[in-house]
């Protein structure tokens, strides 16, 4: 498997850095650089590299707002000078963030990171429709995990971050619920609450305005009590308690 990759940085000897190390590297395929940031946008607007490697401080338009830009977002690996940008890029989803001068050995683990990202990107967010659909979420700063989305019992709220419980295993992502909801199949799951989504197949009873999974009891919030009732017994012909 190879990577095409764009350089982007103001400074040329950085670019030299780069380029060189790209070169030294299997399965990197150098498509262009560029040293100024608003020379790429048309580039990247007609052409879909699989990795940029991009540098932040730079005149005009930086490398942050240059990403934030970019509809579909290639792999990115931030290449820079300046340590205090690193909580914003990750939240911006980058492979790795490089702080100058940056040497081979570093330079390398960020690229088996984009390759490794590459790999989960070619079987898609959720697998075909004829294999168990999964998603992968990212739980800390370096780790993918892939969760099998019928595996997910629910998902609860904790302001800015979530808590995906599948029963064996739970996991606490910075991401909101309303967010996280619609990337969500809406036949399989839905919002009960302000503070939980919860799987439809998984639900073992319901009692007044609450949900029983697996001994683990939630409410349902009034303002969602008619499309919950309506989801869960849409085909079932008994009378809607």
């Amino acid at each position: 498997m190879d990577l095409k990759c764009v350089i982007i940085d103001d400074e040329p000897l950085a670019i030299n850095v780069i380029k060189n190390y790209v070169d030294q590297t299997k399965g990197l395929i150098l498509l262009d650089s560029f040293n100024d940031a608003t020379e790429s946008v048309e580039y990247l607007r007609n052409h879909e590299p699989d990795l940029i490697f991009l540098d932040i401080n730079m005149p005009l338009l930086d490398g942050l707002n240059l990403l934030k830009s970019i509809p579909k977002k290639p792999l990115t690996i931030i290449t820079t000078a300046h340590e205090e940008f690193a909580v914003e890029s990750y939240e911006l989803e980058v492979v790795d963030y490089l702080v100058k001068p940056i040497s081979f050995h570093r330079f390398l683990m960020g690229v088996n990171k984009a390759f490794k990202m590459k790999e989960y990107q070619q079987k898609d967010d959720f697998a075909s429709h004829n294999d168990r659909a999964y998603l992968f979420i990212k739980i800390d700063k370096k780790k993918m995990q892939k969760i099998y989305l019928d595996e997910i019992l629910s998902i609860e709220s904790l302001g800015d971050y979530i808590k995906i419980n599948t029963g064996a295993d739970k996991y606490m992502i910075h991401q909101t619920l309303s967010s996280f909801t619609d990337e969500l199949p809406s036949d399989k799951f839905i919002r009960i609450h302000r503070s939980y989504t919860i799987s439809i197949e998984k639900i073992d009873a319901v009692e007044g305005n609450s949900i029983e999974i697996a001994d683990i009891r939630y409410p349902i919030g009034r303002s969602y009590l008619n499309d919950v009732r309506n989801a869960i017994f849409k085909e079932n012909n008994k009378d809607v308690p």
